[in-house]
């Protein structure tokens, strides 16, 4: 198992608190974009009121069809990597040696504005897609290792629920055996996965009972309950 220790100095100590602090608040705001509400709205529908009631890239795909929900879920996954990818050196000036603390700090805003999207009343999606895009930026290989594990569990089951909980499930130990195997960033997936988790506590219990739906049944003709 590789699992190194950070570097004594992993960022340059003279950076302001504040810049962290607008590291977080730009990506929460990006990350809080409500994608899927928009596209749904711009085609006359409430996607809160369709099928799971989610306003992710999934319920998007089901209720409005491939083109939107392949939209959804490109555009989702930008509002994680982007963050990652140019607030470090935007924001905190920093270089790529000296970046990873602020790359988490954008990672985790990022997810946390998708979730829970001030612009919704704090209700938003469920993060896999926002989350894959932190992944590709920042650990690609754990990202396309977890990917794999996704879509494996997506082909033989057509649950994306479960391939989704599944992918979260291995993500902080393919981080954990990939070099370099930064502790902080073990950390940060498990996060991560343990809120990509929770979010699906109705899914469990839909997968539990038989109840959860695989992708390509039909679209659900009554309002989502909520």
């Amino acid at each position: 198992m590789i699992l190194e220790s950070p570097p004594a100095n992993p960022y340059n100590p003279a950076v302001p608190i504040l810049a962290h602090l607008l590291t977080a608040l730009c990506a929460y705001l990006c990350g809080s974009i409500p994608t899927g509400f928009l596209v749904a709205r711009a085609m006359g529908v409430d996607i809160r009121s369709h099928g799971s009631g989610n306003i992710g890239a999934t319920n998007v795909f089901r209720i409005l069809g491939k083109g939107p929900g392949i939209f959804v879920l490109l555009v989702d996954a930008l509002k994680g990597a982007l963050p990652v990818l140019f607030l470090p050196a935007w924001i905190g000036h920093v270089s790529a040696r000296d970046a990873i603390p602020f790359e988490m700090i954008a990672a985790l805003g990022a997810v946390l504005g998708h979730n829970f999207t001030c612009w919704l009343r704090f209700k938003g999606g469920k993060g896999i897609a926002t989350s894959a895009g932190v992944l590709a930026a920042m650990v690609p290989i754990p990202f396309l290792i977890t990917l794999g594990g996704f879509l494996v569990t997506l082909a033989l089951t057509r649950y994306v629920s479960l391939a989704s909980i599944l992918g979260a499930a291995i993500l902080p130990f393919a981080v954990a055996w990939t070099p370099p195997g930064d502790r902080r960033l073990v950390i940060l997936t498990a996060l991560l996965s343990v809120l990509a988790i929770v979010r699906h506590k109705a899914n469990i219990s839909r997968l539990l009972n038989g109840t959860e739906r695989r992708i390509g049944q039909p679209k659900p003709s009554e309002p989502a309950s909520t």
